[in-house]
């Protein structure tokens, strides 16, 4: 069963916190109704520099990222710890947000 989302603007507020494994549908304001992907709070929410983008998974059907400050704290924490989940704060977005937050947060 596929969950449909309808993200208000500012486009970028679904959170992650109650979805399971199933497949969630997102309704972005911008893009429309679309497949979901997950990013850190900190891509949303820093616009005036790169805060990196980690992606975390090999599943060409399963985008995750979250920036280098996610990847610091995940490394030192040595999993998904209660601290590391508040400081990276998931956030759903469509795969088109996806790739334009990978686009303006990637290394140049």
């Amino acid at each position: 069963m596929r969950k449909v989302l309808a993200v208000p603007e500012p486009r970028f507020i679904a959170t992650l916190q109650q979805v399971a494994s199933e497949s969630v549908s997102i309704a972005c304001a911008i893009h429309g109704n679309g497949t979901s992907a997950v990013v850190c709070r900190h891509h949303i929410s820093v616009k005036d520099r790169s805060v990196g983008f980690v992606e975390n998974s090999d599943d060409p059907d399963d985008l995750q990222a979250w920036c280098a400050a996610c990847e610091r704290l995940f490394i030192r924490e040595g999993e998904m710890t209660k601290a590391f989940r508040a400081f990276n704060d998931f956030v759903l977005v469509c795969v088109d947000c996806y790739a334009e937050l990978k686009a303006r947060h990637s290394s140049q």
